[in-house]
């Protein structure tokens, strides 16, 4: 994690990490004001509140309550050297906690983060450098050996030149990447997270049998969604990139709608609008853009290649957005690698979505077959000595595709989580369904799966999919676990040999896709100087519902960002319009305002928690209708899930409201007891709503130039080096 220092008045110093802010002083005595903890004071409290935190995450995972759990941590310095200490932790727990639990406890705060990195002895660097935003590959620790020449299957290059080939390509673009986590749980299965330190929003996980494995994986599908703009999808990108020359990609090319909001003539293929307009109701104002919001410009649309003629078909970016999510997107070293990571992709989730909401019943691999592959089988093994079942299940479907299926089952909790990989190798499937259950995970992390069910409306429901796509935490069937296997076991194989197994292998997968009758289109990234690709396949790789285009577009964001923005700077007029909005298209009341609008605002504040119901209750203030507010302050109150300040905040207006609407009462009666319950700022706040000369109680007013938001100025940052580079290569 990067952690930048800024220098304030007298001894006071400024730490700024994420969306967090630390300020650190010195007591009086070492010439400091006192203000503000010392650093050292920081560090002494991190090992507490760790130790803490692993007592809370037991006692969650057990349903054990803590409410009578307390925790304390002394430092004791030795006389003779004051840098040799011991930290005491003390836990009192109540007597009707279990000899095993209390053990487990006591255990757990031996799992301290803080305390194991301690104990181990961290290496301290300290260099000058001309600066410290350039350095940009400074935070990854793992670097193979440059002689070495590591070869796995599906790489046309050694891992070790993989790596510090992705790794020069993200320096050069001024990227600086940091790895977040390891974790290896199991042997053979190593995963990590790593992400931009500038800005931390735009990170990837990876997955594999080693940690060069797994670091080439992370830097893979970084390289991957930069490509691809996947880490600024459903954002807004600002005005001056909305007014470039180009917005996504130099090749892109806009579009008019036609007469009454026709579908441009120039965009898609016949095959396409059947799939994406089966109705007829897709209009052209359903496809402008959610990042450039520049509706007077018209649809922006890229071109992909249609592999089964090389014809040239422009794809609306927003169509591509709303629909597929990260689905058909990898890199490579070469541009078959990138194609064969693409479409076994696509095989997977789309023979996943078969195989769930087909309630299909897989055929296990034999334990033959499986002792083939020791190192998956060691991984495996340890999963069942931890007291986790493991299913092994060939998902090829008969043999017609390259998929495996790798489900756990967890006894403590009856959850299950079906995990599925996709490869023309047998064992890459296998070895990418095992590191994709596990990936980021801990043992504890398990104790999260959904219980299986027989209720087949909700495995087939459509989010179900969703879920599972997202964070694989859809829900299975139970039907899927039956003994009575749908097909019979295959041990398929869909690989090639030789130099051109990769093209062959893109070759093998493209004609399964046109036996089934399936069309695929192509677009190349190459821009940045990394072999990127997207694949699409209409009517079999989307994540989400085709209707989306229609009833749940991301651009509904246009009906609402600007004024929101500009929220502080609205009339009366104004405001009636926008509540009209919010309450006329069909909104979660429940959603956050962040993602309707496509904003990155700070998680910690208000605007980063504020939801559509919260925003039409503080413009009902606005606009004095005061019967409206106090019903959606009830619904606040009961439902909402926030800070407790602004729920305070909420519980102070809705007496206040209950008193206003109430002919027999008079608010001077109450304000004295109000003031004392609640306190003198949170009641001026309250009051101050009401009367009007308070208005968006606890939003900082900004606008379309983004004033105040630096999380989001960060994100584009971090798209801007991307831009740049694609202009300077034109």
């Amino acid at each position: 994690m990067e952690i930048k220092v800024n220098f304030l008045d007298k001894l006071r110093l400024e730490a700024k990490f994420d969306d967090f802010t630390v300020i650190a002083d010195q007591p009086i005595r070492y010439k400091g004001d006192g203000s503000a903890p010392g650093p050292f004071d920081y560090f002494l409290a991190s090992s507490a509140l760790c130790a803490a935190y692993f007592v809370k995450l037991y006692c969650n995972t057990r349903d054990i309550p803590t409410d009578n759990i307390r925790l304390s941590q002394n430092n004791i310095v030795d006389p003779e050297n004051r840098y040799k200490q011991i930290f005491k932790i003390q836990v009192e727990l109540p007597p009707d906690i279990s000899e095993k639990d209390r053990q487990g406890i006591l255990r757990s705060i031996d799992r301290c983060t803080v305390k194991k990195v301690v104990q181990t002895g961290p290496e301290f660097v300290i260099e000058e450098v001309e600066n410290l935003d350039a350095d940009a590959q400074a935070l990854l620790t793992l670097q193979p050996a440059a002689e070495a020449a590591t070869y796995i299957p599906g790489k046309d290059l050694p891992l070790e030149q993989t790596i510090a080939n992705m790794s020069a390509l993200l320096a050069g673009l001024g990227i600086k990447i940091e790895i977040a986590s390891w974790r290896n749980i199991v042997p053979n299965v190593w995963s990590l997270h790593i992400r931009d330190a500038h800005s931390p929003m735009c990170f990837t996980n990876g997955k594999g049998a080693t940690k060069e494995s797994a670091l080439a994986s992370a830097l893979g599908e970084y390289i991957e969604r930069i490509s691809n703009n996947h880490f600024y999808a459903g954002s807004y990108w600002g005005e001056e990139i909305a007014n470039a020359a180009f917005v996504h990609y130099p090749d892109e090319r806009w579009f008019q709608p036609g007469p009454d909001d026709a579908l441009p003539d120039e965009i898609l293929d016949p095959y396409c609008r059947a799939i994406y307009d089966p109705e007829g109701e897709l209009r052209g104002s359903h496809l402008v853009d959610t990042n450039s919001g520049n509706v007077a410009r018209g649809i922006v649309s890229l071109p992909y290649v249609r592999q089964s003629d090389g014809e040239t078909v422009y794809f609306p970016s927003n169509l591509i957005e709303n629909l597929y999510a990260s689905n058909g997107m990898s890199a490579g070293n070469t541009l078959a690698e990138a194609q064969v990571q693409c479409l076994s992709e696509i095989f997977e989730r789309a023979v996943k979505r078969e195989i769930l909401e087909g309630e299909i019943a897989l055929p296990d691999v034999p334990q033959e077959v499986l002792a083939k592959y020791p190192g998956i089988v060691a991984g495996i093994q340890e999963l069942e000595a931890q007291g986790f079942p493991v299913l092994v299940k060939d998902a090829s479907l008969g043999g017609a595709y390259p998929v495996m299926c790798v489900t756990l089952m967890n006894p403590r909790t009856g959850g299950v989580f079906a995990s599925f990989g996709a490869h023309p190798s047998f064992e890459v499937a296998l070895e990418r369904s095992l590191t994709e259950l596990l990936q980021g995970r801990s043992f504890e992390g398990l104790n999260d799966l959904p219980q299986p069910t027989f209720a087949s409306e909700a495995v087939t429901e459509p989010y179900n999919f969703v879920e599972h796509f997202i964070d694989s935490s859809g829900v299975v069937s139970w039907r899927f676990f039956s003994a009575r296997a749908d097909h019979d076991f295959v041990e398929w194989d869909f690989t090639a040999q030789g130099a051109d197994a990769n093209a062959e292998e893109a070759a093998t997968l493209l004609g399964i896709l046109e036996d089934m009758g399936k069309e695929a289109y192509m677009a190349v990234y190459d821009e940045l100087g990394a072999t990127a690709c997207r694949i699409l396949v209409p009517g079999y790789s989307e994540v989400y519902p085709v209707e989306d285009l229609v009833w749940d577009n991301t651009n509904k964001a246009l009906l609402f960002r600007e004024d929101i923005l500009n929220l502080h700077r609205l009339d009366d007029d104004a405001l009636a319009a926008l509540l009209d909005r919010l309450e006329n298209n069909e909104l979660d009341e429940y959603s956050d305002i962040a993602t309707l609008i496509g904003i990155e605002f700070d998680e910690n504040t208000e605007w980063g928690q504020l939801t559509v119901l919260e925003l039409k209750l503080l413009i009902q203030l606005a606009l004095q209708q005061f019967e409206e507010a106090h019903e959606l302050v009830g619904a606040f109150l009961q439902y909402n899930d926030n800070t407790v300040e602004r729920r305070l905040f909420y519980q102070a207006m809705n007496v206040v409201l209950e008193v206003v609407l109430d002919d027999e009462l008079e608010l001077d009666d109450y304000v004295t007891n109000f003031r004392r319950m609640y306190g003198n700022p949170r009641m001026d706040a309250v009051l101050g709503s009401v009367d009007g000369s308070v208005r968006f109680h606890g939003l900082s007013p900004t606008s379309m130039k983004l004033e105040g938001l630096d999380r989001h100025h960060r994100l584009m940052d971090s798209y801007r080096k991307l831009h740049a580079a694609r202009a300077t290569r034109r």
